[in-house]
């Protein structure tokens, strides 16, 4: 068998899936911000949680899968706390007091946190390529983030919790790598929402007030979310994470900024300026970067017969 060409079409079905998770993540933004006016931050991360479960659940039932492996449930439950529990809610909560563009800027610093974490911590290392890549990109979102600002004041209390939010969910990708070393990916996601939603519930009470006085468009955004930015977009995330490192699937969600102004452009009618396109573009040149895989070294010569 050709290993090369097995490694090849493992990696384009890794960054297949990861297509799909970073067009799902973009659409999130658009609507959370149809469904922020009308849930708390909690109430909101708990009602997309709990759609996602029964959606994630209904589908282990189906399947009969078995419980995940023991040494599987360190980094689902990390991952679970940190990134399905934590990060929603901070993510949610944070922009409420800055604008898009700080937002986007400050929680892109989460693929840098997965990098450095997953080079320590997992052995990934620091690929030379890899580092690039994410330079780029992040250049890209600050051009993107600066062009998008409404150039406001920002809260520091919202500019604190964006940076919570980037913290848990570097953190989160870190421990739910080794995850799945022992549990497939729907197992790691259905589980790891579980978590999620248990560490949500205090905000059930909030959640269970505001939705009767909620608009039905903004809890079927809400339902939305919880079906696909969170059920199917991380499900497809944990396929690729299984497949490639951290390290590269963070740096791919630096494509998001730019799927979000498409995403704007067509479904809101937000034009975007030249300089929000110069971003978006350089955020894509940076992802290309960081997933090039390094030139082959030249076959050494053969020794001469002595």
């Amino acid at each position: 068998m050709d290993q090369t060409a097995g490694a090849f079409r493992t990696d384009q079905r890794a960054l297949l899936a990861a297509s799909v998770t970073v067009v799902m993540w973009a659409s999130a933004f658009v609507s959370i911000r149809a469904s922020a006016e009308h849930f708390g931050p909690g109430a909101l991360a708990l009602g997309r949680l709990l759609t996602a479960s029964v959606a994630l659940g209904v589908v282990l039932l189906v399947k009969r899968a078995p419980l995940p492996a023991r040494q599987a449930w360190p980094g689902i439950l990390a991952s679970g706390v940190l990134w399905f529990g934590l990060y929603m809610v901070a993510l949610n909560w944070g922009e409420q007091g800055v604008d898009a563009g700080t937002a986007a800027m400050v929680v892109n610093i989460g693929p840098i946190v997965i990098a450095l974490l997953s080079g320590w911590m997992l052995k990934e290392g620091f690929p030379p390529m890899l580092l690039v890549g994410m330079g780029v990109s992040f250049a890209g979102a600050a051009v993107v983030g600066m062009s998008t600002s409404k150039g406001g004041s920002s809260s520091l209390v919202g500019v604190l919790l964006c940076l919570v939010a980037a913290l848990a969910y570097g953190a989160g990708v870190v421990f739910q790598k080794p995850a799945l070393k022992y549990a497939n990916p729907l197992q790691v996601t259905t589980y790891g929402c579980f978590v999620g939603t248990v560490c949500t519930l205090p905000f059930a009470g909030q959640l269970l007030q505001q939705l009767p006085e909620a608009p039905l468009s903004a809890t079927l955004n809400m339902v939305y979310l919880g079906l696909f930015p969170t059920a199917l977009a991380f499900t497809t995330w944990s396929y690729a994470l299984a497949r490639t490192t951290a390290g590269k699937m963070g740096a791919t969600t630096y494509a998001v900024p730019a799927v979000v102004i498409l995403i704007a452009w067509f479904v809101l009618d937000e034009v975007p300026g030249w300089l929000t396109l110069l971003g978006g573009a350089i955020c894509l040149a940076g992802v290309a970067v960081s997933r090039k895989r390094p030139a082959p070294a030249a076959a050494q010569p053969a020794a001469a017969a002595k």
